[in-house]
């Protein structure tokens, strides 16, 4: 995934409380490189998103689920990169309450 040069913030309850500074991207350019078995799954509300998170320290990473035109979409949660200070992008609302 190329780096982004916006971050999102989600109004929806998970997003809005973990303070998650978001990037979307289709879900075929994301790829885990570790950690899969270390993931576990939280839905919510209509549970048509997917909202991983480490098992063992609870840090949320990312989503997966379809976007308003049915094709599968990523969200990363860019305060979980190192070394990316996702606060100098400028942010957009997105919002994720009403999905």
């Amino acid at each position: 995934m190329a780096p982004p040069d916006k971050a999102y913030a989600c109004n929806c309850s998970i997003c809005s409380r973990a303070g998650w500074l978001l990037a979307f991207a289709p879900n075929d350019a994301f790829r885990l490189v570790a950690g899969d078995r270390d993931l576990a799954d939280y839905q919510f509300g209509k549970k048509r998103i997917h909202h991983f998170f480490c098992r063992t320290c609870g840090v949320r990473l990312f989503s997966r689920g379809a976007g308003e035109d049915g094709k599968e979409m990523i969200s990363v949660n860019l305060r979980c990169i190192e070394g990316f200070d996702p606060t100098r992008l400028p942010v957009e609302t997105f919002d994720g309450a009403s999905i």
